[in-house]
């Protein structure tokens, strides 16, 4: 067996998972605060450019700022535990942020019952398409 073949057989077989992703932000504390205060996270320290949102599982959310261009907004969709919901629905009124059953933003005030869980929808300061659900998309 050639020298290359026998060292693939010898990497450990990993899958593919996300590390991280950068969230573009007009102000990186005000949005990282806002997504960690709606989830119940805690915004991390700064590392250069980025301020990171640990999720929990392996993945940060890293927060950098742009002030010369708009935000193009995103969608950033969050499984969360079905006994945290309603605490995170409670911290969205509390703040006054509107959230939606659908993601074109029809429906306020409203959840939906996809694939047997909750879920909602609510834009972040820069205009993110934020969802939480509570079971993921049944996929084929």
């Amino acid at each position: 067996m050639p020298d290359d073949q026998q060292h693939q057989h010898k990497l450990p077989i990993m899958t593919v998972q996300l590390d991280h992703t950068v969230v573009h932000a007009t102000d990186r504390q005000l949005s990282a605060e806002f997504i960690a205060a709606i989830l119940g996270l805690k915004v991390g320290t700064p590392v250069g450019p980025f301020l990171p949102v640990d999720l929990g599982n392996g993945v940060t959310l890293d927060y950098y700022e742009k002030r010369d261009e708009p935000i193009q907004s995103q969608h950033y969709a969050f499984l969360v535990p079905d006994d945290q919901f309603d605490a995170m629905i409670d911290r969205l009124e509390a703040i006054a942020v509107t959230y939606y059953a659908d993601p074109d933003h029809i429906e306020p005030g409203q959840i939906n019952r996809l694939f047997g869980g909750r879920g909602t929808y609510f834009a972040d300061p820069d205009g993110h398409n934020m969802e939480i659900m509570t079971r993921p998309y049944a996929r084929p």
